[in-house]
């Protein structure tokens, strides 16, 4: 698919607790398996929940051997180490983390370190804001989808993140308080389009994420109604369009995101997102096979 280079998307909302982490690793398993696309998933949030995610077990001995990470691409370098006594040149396969399971075609990771989390925030001043949009422009061209998942907090992080990418999907829980990030995000976005005129970025959608009401189905109540017509309200002001399809709360996401679509309860309710998600980028599932 990629012919013209991949679709860049950042999940993101700048509040936290609404389930970006979940959406972002479940539309790169949905995209490697069921789409068959060449998927680069990239974790910018330094509490690294995509990567412990997306490696499972793994993640733990990616920790206990300090492997390199997405510190080491804004840095640029290998830092000296046991094996190595001086700074040495960064292999960007070193950093990928790949999975090739469940019969799709590709989902890398490039993973992010929770124990380097002040590591992470310390190495984007080693790197200007275009640094990850420069090493996908140089290195990975042919992948189909390249899905970030990002910070709940303004900082450079997240212009690093919208210089990287075309579209920005924004998850949301109903509930108190739900559209807090909503003109943060705005405002920034805003911001960032006044300083790169010639950058398209767009909100692709928001997407409803119902897991704080899974005592009582999708109703949720009159705080859930009164928060619904909230960001119902903050989209439309915003031209924000909402995905028809909500997420449920499930169990079996995490069965989802180790690339289980088989046993997962009522969350291949999660695929009608996915569907409309992917073909709102004009990308659809091939039927036939």
């Amino acid at each position: 698919m990629a012919t013209r280079g991949p679709v860049c998307i950042s999940v993101i909302n700048l509040k936290g607790g609404v389930g970006k982490t979940t959406v972002a690793a479940l539309l790169g398993r949905y995209a490697s398996i069921h789409l068959r696309l060449d998927v680069l998933a990239i974790d910018l949030d330094p509490q690294a929940n995509l990567s412990q995610a997306l490696m499972g077990d793994r993640y733990k001995r990616f920790l206990a051997d300090q492997s390199p990470s997405i510190v080491e691409v804004f840095k640029g370098h290998g830092p000296p180490s046991t094996g190595k006594p001086g700074p040495s040149r960064l292999n960007l396969e070193d950093v990928v983390v790949g999975d090739t399971q469940f019969g799709g075609r590709r989902l890398d990771l490039i993973p992010s370190r929770f124990d380097f989390s002040d590591n992470l925030l310390g190495a984007t001043h080693h790197a200007g804001e275009g640094t990850l949009a420069d090493v996908i422009a140089t290195d990975f061209q042919e992948k189909d989808i390249i899905i970030i998942d990002c910070a709940p907090t303004e900082s450079i992080l997240t212009r690093i993140a919208y210089q990287a990418s075309r579209y920005v999907l924004v998850p949301v829980r109903p509930e108190f308080f739900a559209t807090i990030g909503f003109p943060l995000l705005r405002d920034s976005l805003a911001d960032f389009r006044q300083h790169n005129r010639g950058h398209k970025i767009d909100v692709i959608g928001v997407v409803i994420n119902n897991s704080s009401y899974h005592y009582s189905g999708n109703r949720g109540g009159p705080e859930r109604t009164r928060s619904m017509n909230e960001v119902k309200e903050e989209a439309a002001a915003n031209e924000w369009r909402i995905f028809k399809n909500q997420l449920p709360f499930s169990r079996g996401f995490p069965k989802m995101m180790r690339g289980d679509f088989e046993s997962s309860g009522n969350a291949w309710r999660f695929t009608r997102f996915a569907e409309e998600f992917f073909e709102s980028l004009g990308i659809q599932a091939d039927r036939t096979t």
